[in-house]
């Protein structure tokens, strides 16, 4: 790792004031805790039961894909707010045995009965975020099956046991969740199937109350003793089928029985000797590497973390990669982005003569070739060398609201994301799947695993890998305080779904508690509209491998509810 000089951390220290009111003897100020330690394994989920489970899988003998399947699915049941089976889930796995890094794109399709004409007739100009319409098909189940067939050591009813039990017996809610929650009741409580099964007597659990889900116990029996076609082509399926078309929607029997999610190879830039990977589209996770690339050219040993020029410098990097993400980022298999030109250092270095160092731009063009999400992330590394870098969603906060009686888990809303707008990459075909937020990423240098990593949080989620890359890298920060650093947050860019609207403005910068109101003041008078914005900042949870001793370090920041921990 690239140690920094003492005088550069020094002045990073002085730039960013504390967050918090405690202070610590070691590390930097803006640190929440230490970094957790472990010889043989580790785990970092949003929720700490959602860790010790899976600690307590890898103990029993699963693997890292075991143990993160276990703790995915007890984040179903006890972080709502953010995924479930309803959703989808995309995945980078470090497999030890092939020393190389495998990808699944585990995100479900359109209803192939509805249609673009059929939206425009209603007189829609864009797909509301929730109830019937938005819902695509779920693909999360068939990620567990897939990643479970090819890297799982226990049976599948093993790893859903653990979240079967808390469901029916009960289990605390955790500050954030609750508050999300709470926020969730009122606009979802119209769909029918969502109080009778996410509510108590109508409102949210509150901090510290039991919460049990009886009806997902049972689903997620089922699943386990029955396997993947349980859920889309049993009777679970033909349930989902018969709801939706009591209720107006388009989601078919015949639409689950032929999902499939797909193996992809990840994809990847080097910033300054580690090797940054992420998934290609459907997923954003390249504008990450695109944002990397173009800072590449700065040297950041010089440029103090916090300063004026350090947040400008992201800040139009940024631009520019959602400029091509909302131009070229879709399903693949019906617009092709061409992804080796978009991450190439070649076209980097054209697109960096487009920033000004003195002045933010207002509006910005994609390149040419020669949005409020929530979500989860999980990351798991077993005492074989394993690491499983997971993320799942339901997309809008809890999702649709439309929740199956007697299902217990509520219907992404994924299908917001597509344009009603024919011939753009991401307009709206039946079977097709739209342009998704949610991307896991991992590290590598010299080939060998460093960091299985993710932040969540809609359009902030390649905005943040970058700068926990940059964290890392450039400043030589520990895992831990890679998470903790305040952070930088850019809306307005050209948006590839809903209404496609086009920023014209410069958008609005979001700065965390911690940069000065001196960089503050000199990044006005740049042209930027800085503002405050409360909780956009995301959630991060990482894992690090030490390859000479084996050695993990976990963290998990204080902006959610997680835990990292390890044996």
């Amino acid at each position: 790792m690239k140690v920094m000089p003492a005088a550069v951390v020094f002045l990073a220290t002085l730039l960013v004031a504390p967050a918090h009111s405690a202070d610590r003897i070691t590390g930097q100020a803006f640190a929440t805790r230490s970094e957790v330690f472990a010889p043989e394994a580790m785990a970092a989920t949003s929720h700490p039961l959602a860790t010790q489970i899976a600690l307590e899988t890898m103990r029993q003998g699963g693997s890292a894909v075991d143990a993160a399947i276990a703790a995915n699915a007890a984040l179903g049941l006890m972080e709502p707010t953010g995924n479930g089976i309803g959703g989808d889930l995309f995945a980078i796995v470090w497999d030890p045995k092939t020393n190389k890094l495998h990808g699944y794109n585990g995100s479900g399709r359109s209803p192939r009965a509805l249609s673009l004409a059929w939206f425009k007739d209603k007189g829609y100009t864009d797909i509301p975020p929730h109830g019937p319409l938005p819902v695509t098909v779920p693909g999360t189940v068939d990620g567990w099956f897939a990643l479970h067939e090819r890297f799982g050591k226990r049976t599948m009813a093993q790893n859903l046991a653990p979240t079967v039990a808390y469901a029916r017996k009960g289990h605390p809610v955790h500050e954030v969740i609750a508050y999300y929650w709470a926020r969730s009741v009122p606009v979802l409580s119209k769909w029918p199937g969502f109080t009778e099964q996410f509510t108590i007597d109508g409102r949210a659990p509150a901090k510290g109350e039991l919460w049990r889900n009886p009806n997902l116990a049972n689903t997620l029996e089922t699943i386990g003793r029955d396997g993947r076609d349980a859920f889309y082509k049993g009777d679970i399926a033909r349930r989902i089928d018969a709801y939706f078309k009591a209720n107006d929607g388009f989601l078919s029997y015949d639409d689950l029985a032929a999902h499939q999610g797909e193996w992809v190879d990840p994809v990847s830039t080097n910033y300054r000797g580690v090797d940054v990977w992420e998934l290609p589209p459907s997923g954003q996770g390249i504008a990450a590497l695109q944002i990397l690339n173009l800072l590449e050219g700065y040297d950041f040993s010089k440029i103090a973390f916090g300063s004026a020029e350090h947040v400008h410098l992201f800040t139009e990097a940024k631009k520019l990669a959602f400029a091509d993400r909302a131009r070229y980022y879709a399903d693949p298999a019906f617009h092709p982005a061409p992804v080796s030109w978009l991450i190439s250092k070649e076209y980097a270095a054209q697109r960096r003569k487009l920033i000004n160092p003195d002045r933010a731009a207002r509006a910005v063009d994609a390149g040419r070739q020669l949005n409020q999400g929530d979500t989860i992330y999980l990351t798991v590394a077993d005492k074989d060398g394993m690491m499983v870098s997971l993320i799942q969603s339901n997309y809008r906060g809890m999702g649709s609201g439309m929740a199956v009686p007697g299902l217990g888990f509520i219907f992404q809303d994924r299908g917001e994301q597509f344009v009603l707008k024919a011939g753009h990459p991401n307009s709206f075909e039946p079977g097709k799947r739209p342009f998704h937020t949610i991307i896991p990423a991992f590290i590598t240098r010299d080939g060998k695993p460093w960091v299985s990593f993710g932040l969540m949080g809609g359009a902030m989620q390649p905005q943040g890998h970058a700068q926990i890359v940059m964290n890392l890298v450039d400043l030589g920060l520990n895992l831990q305080e890679a998470g903790d650093a305040p952070r930088i947050q850019h809306d307005g860019s050209t948006d590839p779904a809903g209404q496609m609207v086009a920023m014209t403005d410069g958008g609005v910068l979001n700065l965390e508690t911690g940069f000065s109101y001196d960089t503050i003041r000199a990044l006005m008078r740049k042209g930027h509209t800085v503002e405050f914005a409360d909780g956009p900042y995301g959630g991060y949870q990482a894992i690090a491998r030490d390859n000479d001793s084996g050695v993990y370090t976990g963290a998990s920041e204080s902006r959610k509810d997680g835990q990292a921990a390890g044996y």
